[in-house]
């Protein structure tokens, strides 16, 4: 059950990284999440639109573990609380410290969950 819980909020910060991402990245809100300025916002919106749509992806899938029966759910949730952890440490080595703490220790926390406690 915490596991479960742990992948319904990771899917929902996952959301919300696509709401600031495709929608919010030269709006005052994400400028802000994100320490940048209009005009690194105005060139990096394309990109950062594109990275929103891989969060949703991420989203996706998650939402999809929590609703499949098992064992695939416990398959899907591992794919893809993986995929959410890797991520995170490529962006805290590549782009924030952060994202370390953000993004990759709930992942890991969840995938211990799913894994071994349940």
């Amino acid at each position: 059950m915490i596991g479960k819980i742990l992948i319904a909020l990771i899917a929902m910060l996952h959301i919300y990284f696509l709401v600031l991402e495709m929608f919010l990245w030269d709006k005052p809100m994400g400028m802000k999440a994100f320490a940048h300025n209009p005009e690194k916002a105005a060139l990096t919106k394309v990109l950062a639109q594109n990275q929103g749509l891989y969060n949703g992806f991420l989203a996706a899938g998650l939402i999809w573990a929590l609703i499949a029966s098992a064992p695939f759910s416990i398959q899907l949730a591992n794919f893809f609380l993986a995929c959410v952890l890797i991520a995170g440490i490529y962006g805290a080595i590549t782009a924030s410290k952060k994202i370390l703490y953000i993004q990759a220790l709930p992942a890991l926390v969840a995938l211990i969950m799913v894994n071994f406690i349940g």
